[in-house]
């Protein structure tokens, strides 16, 4: 699975089950250990390996062509990157954009991240599509000189994505406010002037991009810790309540994130829930989730409304997903994905609470979905009616 380099191989994926694939490292030299998947996506990759989605996973890009657009300031999605590695078919390409600060090469390296070019991509895919994500140890060593066997133990030992709490590492260590409004062409972000409503977004991994969609609707953010009591973010008096999305296994979370959400449901404030988010409040309704045999990287994602019978193009990064069937009565499914016919979405019938299972902000579409934020920011406003 790699290409053939004149000097030798520098850098060295190496699967638990003993597969070699030698290829060319780049980025930060060391090592690194995760679960190897795979995004489809054509652009956006500063984006997705900023995601903090991606915690504990090594992401190898289908597409060919990674680094053509550079790497700036602006599209990041958390300040430190919390994937593991990137695997890539060809050399990183020269950046060509006019909003390039740095090559990509450059970038990585600056921000420890490990990679790999001159894998076979495709052939890489097509064995996580047969057997499954496997875990691996992915290495760069300027001399090109590896213990292999060691790599192996080390990809071995690796638990796993299964039963893991990433959550706790990705999220903020205390809380903060958000004001910043999304990009705009020559200006940049903006500043929320004029807030109209205060939202407490619980950060399981937030993306920055989706706090700027609700701040551009006129929220005020208040981002809290995963672990934030329900008592403490009640306290804060929001008009609505974000569950961010986030890593690992929405399941490892019961023994703080599931009571707390429990908690909020019942105060009656609009709930609004991402990803993770999703996740876990389907988990807070008493719904099951369980681990996807490939799960849904890509920005190319068809997802049906079921209320308006409209599909949307999506961005998605997901390992988990929820059960449908162990949805309770009052609660129903929102969206399907046409692609394997997974829940996409869920709202409860008697109450402001809704979640989807993609990423709206990341507009593929590109604004399909940008409905949602607003659906949210209705239901405040209808509950700020009525009390």
């Amino acid at each position: 699975m790699a290409a053939s380099r004149p000097g030798g191989f520098t850098g060295a994926l190496v699967l638990a089950d003993g597969t070699v694939l030698r290829g060319l490292g780049l980025g930060a030299a060391g090592t690194a250990t995760g679960e190897v998947c795979f995004n489809t996506s054509m652009t956006g990759y500063q984006e997705i390996l900023t995601d903090p989605s991606y915690a504990g996973q090594i992401i190898t890009f289908t597409f060919p062509h990674i680094g053509n657009v550079g790497a700036n300031p602006e599209d990041m999605e958390t300040t430190t990157p919390a994937a593991r590695g990137v695997v890539l078919r060809c050399d990183i390409t020269q950046p060509s954009n006019w909003r390039a600060a740095r090559g990509l090469d450059a970038w990585l390296k600056a921000r420890g991240l490990i990679a790999i070019a001159g894998i076979d991509t495709r052939a890489l895919t097509r064995r996580i599509r047969d057997l499954g994500a496997p875990k691996a140890c992915l290495a760069h060593e300027p001399d090109g000189g590896f213990d292999l066997p060691d790599l192996q133990s080390q990809a071995s030992a690796w638990p796993g994505l299964e039963g893991m709490d990433l959550a706790k590492e990705v999220t903020c260590r205390e809380s903060y406010s958000w004001d910043e409004t999304r990009w705009v062409l020559g200006q940049g972000y903006g500043t929320l002037k004029a807030p109209k409503y205060h939202v407490v977004a619980i950060d399981y991994g937030a993306k920055h991009n989706i706090l700027r969609c609700l701040a551009s609707l006129g929220c005020r953010l208040t981002v809290v810790p995963a672990d934030t009591t329900a008592a403490d973010i009640l306290g804060h008096k929001p008009d609505g309540i974000f569950l961010a999305n986030g890593p690992g296994d929405p399941a490892a979370t019961g023994d703080y994130a599931i009571p707390i959400v429990r908690t909020l449901i019942d105060s009656g404030l609009p709930i609004f829930g991402i990803c993770l988010g999703h996740q876990i409040l389907a988990l807070a309704l008493g719904a099951t989730t369980q681990k996807m045999h490939l799960g849904h990287r890509g920005a190319n994602h068809p997802v049906k409304d079921l209320a308006s019978g409209k599909v949307e193009i999506t961005s998605q990064n997901h390992g988990f997903e929820v059960v449908p069937e162990s949805l309770p009565e009052t609660v129903e499914v929102s969206h399907l994905s046409l692609f394997d016919g997974s829940n996409e979405g869920l709202k409860v019938k008697d109450r402001p609470i809704f979640s989807v299972q993609y990423h709206p902000e990341a507009s593929p579409g590109p604004r399909d979905s940008h409905y949602l934020f607003e659906r949210f920011v209705a239901m405040m406003d209808a509950h700020k009616g009525a009390s």
